[in-house]
């Protein structure tokens, strides 16, 4: 009887069903969609963290930045060349990015501590070589002193031409430990060519070569690449595939330490949390147990990620969710207010019921039964109209651009916590001679649909159809049978 009714009383009423289910529709697509949205920023923010760090890696620790003392002399490189005689003259320069180092036992100490499941050190350096060549000048003998001048023979002459003509080619290096291949920058790009390194390979003179870097220098696997001095095999190019790779050249951690005169030195320690949800009481645990460094976690970089993505994000979290939240609830109140004016029109019906002996509960679920129908038609729909929409976004991927600043990595790849390196040129003019300041990433957003999020959606379709059965079921059961002799549809 229950479903015979249900049935009737739908078909009777199907243009009062189909609006408040499209107003429960309109809301639940809405929701479907906002998620969907900010769970693809989500992801893309992923993907930007992870070209900084590499994949599975939860956070990373760095020295701590100092205070300078009062009079104390800052670190800068110095060139130091002989101009005394002419000729090409040359000095190459390796240098740790920010001039700031751990020591290698941090690592140990790092891997000990509470919820860390791996960890594993790295040394980013930026080489420097200055090349060119000094021209002396000429001297000028004195000219004869003219009538009513003063000077002559003995006077002294003038030095003329000369100068000097240098060149500065710099790149990135990143000391790789090569017996832990699967945590470290270098797994955010995919080898594209060749071979990475092998675990024996802990002191050998071979290179991985970004492919960028490659195609600008004309680099191929089998050639040399020099490093302070010393020649490097490339056995392996590597592309980024986010953006721009961590270094322009990966050697092993070993021979990075030796060239740079920072033997039993890293600038980084990239740490793996054993639970992704514990990664604060992990980052406090070695911030009391790891004095004098600092601990930067994604969500840390995720506050320093700015243009469109982080604009897109804000919208998305804040006023994308609060329009959508909105919405829903104007729906579930339309669709409660249409039910119970439903009720309203259906009053002899629900009287004469009740004259023959339907209870008041009986009543009561009869209109819930209505209700919850007609929401979960709205889900349906509602989904439908979501996963479309969600579909839509993905398909079109609009670009989302990621601005991550200098200084992102406390001295790692990407940044250096020295705040870049000049050189002055010939004439002393400045020319940069760092690693990008400011690196952009271009972002393809996505709309992932999750099962979360659509037993949301089914959830607020059957809280939706409750909500407004709740407000229909209240006014029939208020209804006496006397009502049914006064009233006429």
């Amino acid at each position: 009887m229950f479903f015979t009714y249900l049935r009737r009383e739908l078909r009777r009423r199907r243009k009062a069903a189909l609006v408040v289910a499209s107003g429960l529709a309109l809301g639940i697509a809405l929701v479907i969609v906002v998620n969907s949205v900010s769970a693809g920023m989500k992801q893309a923010q992923g993907e930007v963290l992870e070209s900084l760090y590499g994949l599975g890696t939860d956070m990373t620790v760095t020295k701590a930045q100092e205070e300078p003392e009062e009079g104390g002399a800052v670190k800068r490189p110095r060139f130091k060349f002989d101009a005394s005689d002419g000729g090409e003259q040359s000095n190459d320069q390796l240098m740790v990015q920010g001039f700031e180092t751990l020591k290698s036992s941090t690592v140990d100490t790092v891997a000990g501590q509470d919820g860390v499941a791996d960890a594993v050190g790295g040394l980013s350096l930026t080489s420097i070589s200055i090349s060119g060549d000094f021209k002396p000048g000429q001297m000028q003998p004195a000219q004869p002193a003219q009538p009513g001048q003063q000077g002559g023979k003995g006077g002294s002459g003038e030095v003329r031409g000369g100068g000097a003509d240098f060149g500065v080619n710099s790149f990135t290096v990143f000391g790789t430990d090569v017996t832990e291949p699967d945590l470290g920058p270098l797994t955010s790009s995919t080898l594209t060519k060749g071979r990475t390194f092998k675990e024996s390979e802990t002191d050998a003179k071979v290179a991985v070569v970004d492919s960028a870097y490659a195609k600008k220098e004309d680099l191929a696997t089998g050639d040399k690449v020099t490093v302070k001095g010393e020649k490097f095999e490339i056995v392996g190019i590597a592309t980024a595939d986010k953006g721009q790779a961590a270094a322009n050249v990966y050697i092993p951690l070993k021979q990075a330490q030796t060239l740079a005169d920072a033997k039993g030195k890293i600038t980084t320690v990239y740490v793996k949390a054993a639970d992704s949800q514990e990664i604060a009481a992990v980052k406090d645990a070695i911030q009391d147990n790891v004095p004098d460094t600092t601990v930067t976690t994604s969500e840390d970089l995720a506050e320093t990620v700015s243009g469109s993505l982080d604009t897109a994000a804000d919208l998305a979290s804040n006023v994308g969710k609060w329009l959508s939240y909105v919405v829903l609830a104007a729906a579930f109140l339309v669709a409660g207010l249409l039910t119970s004016s439903a009720v309203s029109r259906r009053v002899r019906e629900f009287g004469t019921l009740k004259a023959l002996g339907w209870k008041s509960g009986r009543v009561t679920r009869q209109v819930v039964g209505e209700a919850l129908v007609n929401g979960l038609i709205g889900g349906v729909l509602g989904i439908g109209v979501g996963l479309a929409g969600a579909y839509a976004v993905t398909a079109i991927s609009p670009t989302l651009t990621a601005e991550l600043g200098g200084g992102l990595m406390g001295g790692g790849p990407g940044g250096s916590a020295g705040g870049g390196l000049r050189v002055a040129g010939p004439g002393g003019a400045g020319g940069p001679v760092q690693e990008a300041g400011q690196r952009t990433l271009d972002i393809a957003l996505g709309a992932p649909v999750s099962l979360a999020t659509i037993a949301l959606a089914a959830g607020l379709a059957i809280g939706g159809g409750l909500i407004a059965g709740t407000f229909g079921g209240w006014r029939a059961a208020r209804l006496r049978p006397a009502d049914a002799l006064r009233r006429v549809e």
